[in-house]
C-alpha cells in the first residue's frame, strides 16, 4: 500500500520490497498485487522476496515456520506461471490453479524483476531458480566476492553471471542521531565520512554489485536530511 501511493506521487523512482516475505501471501494474492503495482508505477516495481524468519509473525498468519523455504519456492514458482500466461495452470505442494485470471496483468513483459534475499545455499539455489537477481543483507565487498564464487558454483547448467547482485547496507549520516542500532557493519564504518561511505560503495562495485539501497535507522524527522546529504556529499565522490 505504501509503495502504490510512492508510485503515484513520482515518475522516475524505482520502487522495491525489501523484503517481501512470499510464505505470508497466497501465490495468488502475491501475484495479483505485484502485477497490479508494477502496472499504476509503469513498471518501476522492483520484487525483493524472501522466506522470513520470526516465529511470532509466522505463528500470527497461521503458516508453519518449518515450510518457509518450501512455501517460498511454491509461491514464486506460481508467480512466474501467473505473470505471463491468462489463463495459468499450476500444481505444487501448496498451490493448485486451473485456468487462473490476474485481475490486472503486469505491465513488465513476464512480470517484475524479481530479487530472492538470503545468503544461505537454499537460497542462493532459489535466486537461480526463479530470480533475476540476488538480494543480500549488510554485505561487504569480500562476502559480495564469496557470494559470486558460490552461486557459480551452485548454478550447474544455469547462468549465475545473468543474475543482478545488489545489497542493502546501514547508514546514519554523521550528525543524525541513530534510532536505532543497525545490525551489523554500519556502511562507512562506525564513524562514517562522505569519503568513507564512498569508498565502501565503489568497493562493493567492483566486488559485483550493482545496485545498494540504504537503511537509514533515523527518526522519520530526520529522513530528509539523511538523504540530502547522501545526495550533495556521497553521490558526487562515486566514479
Amino acid at each position: 500500500m505504501l509503495l502504490a501511493a510512492v508510485a503515484g506521487a513520482t515518475t522516475r523512482l524505482r520502487l522495491q520490497t525489501s523484503v517481501l516475505v512470499a510464505p505470508y501471501h497466497p501465490a495468488l494474492v502475491l501475484a495479483d498485487q505485484a502485477a497490479t503495482l508494477d502496472g499504476v508505477s509503469s513498471g518501476r516495481l522492483l520484487l525483493g522476496v524472501g522466506t522470513g524468519w520470526s516465529p511470532d509473525e509466522f505463528a500470527a498468519v497461521g503458516v508453519p515456520a518449518r515450510e518457509r523455504g518450501a512455501r517460498t519456492d511454491d509461491h514464486l514458482a506460481a508467480v512466474r506461471a501467473l505473470w505471463p500466461r491468462r489463463p495459468a495452470d499450476f500444481d505444487g505442494p501448496y498451490t493448485t490453479l486451473r485456468a487462473a485470471h490476474l485481475g490486472v496483468p503486469p505491465v513488465t513483459a513476464g512480470g517484475p524483476p524479481v530479487w530472492v534475499g538470503g545468503h544461505s545455499d537454499a537460497a542462493l539455489r532459489r535466486a537461480l531458480r526463479f530470480g533475476d537477481g540476488w538480494y543480500g543483507t549488510g554485505a561487504d565487498a569480500a562476502e559480495i566476492t564469496d557470494v559470486r564464487r558460490r552461486l557459480r558454483g551452485l548454478a550447474g547448467t544455469a547462468d549465475a553471471d545473468r543474475l543482478t547482485l545488489a545489497t542493502a547496507a546501514f547508514l546514519t549520516p554523521p550528525g543524525l542521531p541513530a534510532a536505532v542500532t543497525a545490525p551489523g557493519r554500519p556502511l562507512g564504518g562506525s564513524a562514517p565520512t562522505a569519503a568513507s561511505v564512498a569508498d565502501d560503495l565503489t568497493r562493493l562495485a567492483e566486488a559485483g554489485i550493482t545496485a545498494c539501497t540504504l537503511w537509514l535507522p533515523v527518526a522519520a524527522e530526520h529522513v530528509e536530511e539523511a538523504m540530502e546529504w547522501i545526495a550533495a556529499e556521497v553521490v558526487p565522490r562515486l566514479p
